[in-house]
């Protein structure tokens, strides 16, 4: 049989319940075997370094997911000694699966359209299918015109021709009005944050004094 696998990345700085939402849906739809949860390292993209370490981040990633057979941590670009470029992980990871397997990238709508930025960018469609997690509002038409192109002629809305790569499929995730910067600012006014956080992530947290 076919493997199908997601990869889901981001800084999980903490990882939360609208990630863990995210994922099981990204493989409900998709009919995925797992999904993997890879936390950035050294994020090039952002102005400032994650609030917590890789190793931390990893860790509350391990604790959130536990007992779900089908999300599964992943540490590579924690361990790689250099900035995570998505490109780099989908070729080990593709490297590691073989041609036949079937291997989609889950990125949010507003990193659409900044897709034509990113390392390679046009690669990412040798490696993996693309999965776009769609907010209400999005306009195609906005696009820049290099990824609009790509994204009218790749787009898929079934599965009648399953392909290991190349592909882009809109999915409509559900909403959840969470980021981890509110969760952080929370924390750090020690609010009560329950049902936002994994139990275990967040008695991880308050053990190491995170985000205080």
């Amino acid at each position: 049989m076919t493997m199908r696998v997601g990869v889901f990345g981001g800084t999980f700085d903490p990882i939360h319940l609208a990630h863990l939402r995210m994922a099981r849906a990204f493989a409900d739809e998709l009919a995925l075997d797992q999904v993997k949860l890879i936390p950035a390292g050294q994020p090039y993209h952002r102005d400032s370094g994650p609030h917590a370490s890789p190793r931390q981040r990893l860790e509350m990633v391990k604790l959130a997911i536990e007992g779900d057979a089908r999300l599964q941590s992943d540490d590579r670009e924690v361990r790689r000694a250099k900035p995570a470029y998505t490109v780099d992980t989908l070729r080990e990871l593709r490297a590691e699966l073989g041609d036949a397997a079937e291997l989609w990238f889950l990125i949010g709508g507003d990193s659409l359209f900044n897709l034509s930025s990113w390392q390679e960018w046009r690669e990412l469609f040798r490696l993996a299918n693309l999965a776009v997690a769609m907010r209400p509002g999005f306009d195609a038409a906005a696009l820049p015109p290099e990824v609009r192109q790509e994204w009218d002629t790749r787009q898929v809305h079934d599965f009648s021709n399953r392909t290991a790569s190349g592909t882009i499929r809109p999915l409509a995730l559900p909403p959840f009005d969470l980021s981890a910067t509110r969760l952080r600012e929370m924390l750090a006014a020690n609010e009560a944050v329950e049902g936002l956080i994994a139990p275990a992530a967040l008695a991880y947290i308050r053990q190491h004094g995170l985000y205080r």
